[in-house]
């Protein structure tokens, strides 16, 4: 692909991603994954119940008015609709103008002289897997990083270059390959961290990723960026919603460069209410120099999950749980959520 229609090409998938009243549905839960999430509503974690679900998800009516782009893990990118009797979930996707993603690292693993620490594993046969994947019909991909408030400050440091040189690294390959990459610094909610130390690392963090991602040589408005709110540790006091708009609008304006052409929040382990209300706060704020917008796994599907139970009889139900939470989320990407229409809901 010639280098200059390749930048474009990038530049023009990023915009879809993030385009105005949509956002992304992250769906790359690995099989260990769907373990915790299966557990919560006693059904077995298998194949046929994994693919049962996905079907589910990407057969909503009309969901994607408000889904833009899709996260998958490889499972899921070599299964097929309808039971695996219909075309494969990626061209079910494009089919309905959805960008199809898929998560290309292999996973965090403790991070050495660092207690408390991780990287994520993955760089090795990155270029192959980008090559075939894209072959396949993704368009962009994820890499999750995760620094933890825990610890010596020097520890944490420590994590956040690392973990910066990775994302960079991983990038700059998936650019190479024609995907749009996701970078995503995530800040864990684990701990007993208020909003103020959250809003103080996820600055420190952004800087370096940003040096690292100039550094090698990664287009900027060839990206999304994936990152957390500045929000208070699982275990602290809940500060109030607009804390958390300030603090995450103060430190992005610091560290983000506006050649980003979106941003699409992670939810990190917020609830569905929560993680719908602070976009819309967030948004309200504006006008800023980026979209943002919402890239979140169990805060659009909880309820959903919830509502299916794993039992075919539930399908439409769970459908319906989906859609409107997909919708909530649109509005709150543009600003004009209010809780209210949660009543909206109909089952």
């Amino acid at each position: 692909m010639a280098a200059e229609k390749q930048s474009e090409t990038l530049q023009s998938i990023a915009k879809a991603m993030v385009a105005p009243g949509r956002g992304i549905l992250a769906a790359d839960e690995g099989p260990d994954i769907m373990q915790n999430r299966f557990d919560a509503i006693h059904l077995a974690n298998t194949v046929e119940n994994r693919h049962a679900y996905r079907d589910l998800l990407f057969t909503t009516p009309d969901f994607a008015k408000d889904i833009s782009a899709v996260i998958l893990c490889d499972e899921t990118f070599r299964q097929k609709s309808n039971g695996g009797k219909g075309v494969p979930f990626p061209e079910l996707l494009r089919s309905l103008g959805v960008v199809v993603g898929i998560t290309v690292d292999r996973g965090l693993v403790a991070l050495a002289g660092c207690p408390g620490q991780v990287a994520t594993a993955g760089l090795d046969g990155l270029r192959e897997r980008a090559q075939e994947y894209y072959s396949l019909g993704a368009r962009f991909a994820k890499w999750r990083a995760v620094v933890s408030i825990t610890g010596t400050q020097e520890n944490i440091t420590r994590a956040i270059h690392v973990n910066a040189f990775l994302l960079a690294s991983y990038a700059a390959v998936c650019q190479e390959c024609g995907l749009v990459p996701i970078v995503e610094p995530e800040i864990s909610m684990d701990g007993s961290h208020s909003a103020e130390e959250c809003e103080r690392v996820t600055r420190q963090t952004l800087v370096a990723v940003f040096d690292e991602l100039n550094a090698q040589g990664v287009q900027l408005d060839g990206i999304v960026l994936k990152p957390s709110m500045a929000i208070a540790g699982s275990s602290a006091p809940r500060p109030a919603p607009d804390v958390v708009a300030r603090l995450t609008l103060e430190c992005f304006r610091a560290t983000i460069p506006t050649a980003v052409p979106g941003i699409a929040f992670l939810s990190g382990g917020q609830n569905e209410l929560e993680s719908t209300a602070h976009l819309q706060l967030i948004n309200a704020i504006g006008p800023h120099p980026w979209p943002f917008t919402f890239s979140y796994g169990r805060a659009l599907q909880q309820s959903c999950r919830d509502a299916w139970q794993g039992k075919a009889e539930n399908t439409h139900k769970a459908q319906t749980v989906f859609a409107h939470r997909a919708h909530m989320n649109g509005l709150a990407s543009l600003g004009k959520y209010s809780p209210a229409f949660e009543a909206h809901l109909k089952i």
